[in-house]
């Protein structure tokens, strides 16, 4: 597979993860039991697979190393573990309406903080371009 193809592919899978993303924080701000689709409890989790797989193995063919000699990288690594994190809380961990809906807001801008870090090729993200 061309790396070209691969990028377009996990650039996919990215918006893929984010429109699945809002539709489960949608369904679960008001409250998580609401979310028990089994197809939008498991199809989330494949497509991360496939997206994190396809940013490991342009990182591998490009010689980009998180916490080494690419910067951008490691900031859209760790800005990864947040957007888990705070995810978790709009999803499923948040105790209150708006403790779900606050961490599902914290996300979406995470997931614009990588974006932005993959595109300007920068930790500082929109602010490099």
């Amino acid at each position: 597979m061309s790396y070209l193809a691969v990028k377009h592919a996990h650039m996919m899978f990215a918006l893929i993860s984010i429109t699945l993303f809002m539709l489960r924080a949608w369904l679960a701000v008001p409250s998580p039991a609401r979310i028990n689709n089994k197809l939008l409890k498991i199809l989330p989790h494949v497509n991360d697979t496939l997206l994190l797989a396809l940013g490991v193995w342009l990182a591998v063919q490009s010689q980009q190393i998180p916490f080494g000699n690419s910067p951008w990288l490691t900031a859209k690594v760790i800005g990864l573990v947040l957007y888990i994190v705070i995810g978790t809380l709009a999803i499923k961990r948040g105790k209150t309406r708006g403790q779900r809906l606050g961490a599902a807001l914290a996300s979406i801008a995470i997931f614009a903080y990588i974006y932005g870090a993959a595109v300007s090729k920068s930790p500082l993200s929109w602010l490099a371009l």
